[in-house]
């Protein structure tokens, strides 16, 4: 939870047209006031299984979350698509600003035509900056149905104050390089780095073009701490060479901000999740329990894998 609304309010507090600096905490009611102070719109959500709300399940080769134990304390207990036990960052933060509880997803067949104003999630289980095309494809269709509904002048109103939100990368290194092997064929970690920053800043200038001007990017986790990694490698720690490229690939994402600020003007925030996981990860290492206790990962190939680890010392 601590990490969901560490991205909440870094988007609240750093995405407004005014950028104010807030020390102390806010709640919702302050949300929502700094929301309309700023005539924040909408939400528009670009990424992967992170901020996917389940259009991965429209999609025949995307990877899936639609069954247990995936969205147990999410309706009813029903799984929805989403990779997670409940909802994601992205619906809290369209809670926050009084919006909806949920950012649907653009394929969503349950999808009502009003929801389109409140924002809605373009992202799919398995995107990535390598290949961006169809992230960009629905954000066009959905500029043509918000026109059919609100007209050309008011559908420009929204899209130039709605939170452009990118939340991907993770299975550009996972999937496509240190698992594939034709990009680490191609390209050194260096280069597919530089590779994929380039990706992202055509994205983004495409993004302007169609209307965009507020933008948040969630860097990368400490992707060597995932599951999936300690499953590949059949180590239980996190593996630190990933964690290096998932570092320096922040670096050049916050650099390349600068730039799209200069060169663009899009307001932009970068929003810091290694950190915030990366210390969450220390914290649980720092206690220590007595006896047999087991470890659960589920890996990549939706296999559960249990095996027992001792410890010995009581904190």
């Amino acid at each position: 939870m601590r990490v969901v609304m560490t991205m909440v309010v870094l988007v609240l507090v750093l995405l407004m047209a005014a950028m104010p600096i807030f020390s102390q905490a806010m709640d919702i009611h302050q949300m929502r006031q700094i929301a309309a102070k700023n005539n924040v719109t909408c939400i528009l959500v670009f990424g992967d299984s992170s901020v996917d709300p389940g259009n991965n399940n429209r999609i025949p080769l995307a990877p899936k979350s639609n069954f247990p134990p995936y969205g147990k304390d999410l309706f009813r207990g029903h799984p929805t698509g989403r990779f997670t036990n409940g909802r994601l960052a992205t619906d809290f933060i369209a809670e926050a600003f009084g919006y909806t509880n949920i950012i649907r997803g653009f394929l969503d067949s349950n999808m009502e035509k009003v929801d389109l104003l409140h924002g809605v999630s373009f992202a799919s289980a398995g995107s990535g900056y390598d290949e961006l095309t169809t992230n960009l494809s629905y954000l066009r269709h959905y500029k043509i149905h918000l026109r059919e509904l609100v007209g050309e002048v008011k559908a420009e109103e929204i899209i130039r104050n709605a939170i452009f939100v990118i939340s991907m990368g993770t299975n550009d290194f996972l999937q496509n390089y240190f698992t594939e092997t034709t990009r680490r064929k191609q390209f050194t970690v260096d280069q597919y780095q530089n590779y994929l920053i380039s990706s992202m800043f055509r994205a983004v200038k495409a993004m302007h073009y169609l209307g965009a001007r507020r933008l948040a990017i969630v860097g990368v986790p400490p992707f060597g701490c995932m599951p999936i990694v300690e499953t590949l490698d059949d180590e239980s720690q996190c593996d630190d060479e990933y964690n290096q490229v998932a570092f320096s690939f922040n670096s050049k994402i916050k650099q390349t901000l600068v730039t799209l600020k200069a060169t663009l003007g899009i307001q932009n925030a970068y929003i810091d999740i290694y950190s915030v996981i990366a210390s969450a990860i220390k914290k649980t290492q720092d206690i220590r329990f007595q006896g047999d206790v087991e470890r659960v990962l589920w890996d990549g190939a939706g296999r559960i894998r249990r095996y027992m680890q001792r410890y010995e010392y009581v904190c």
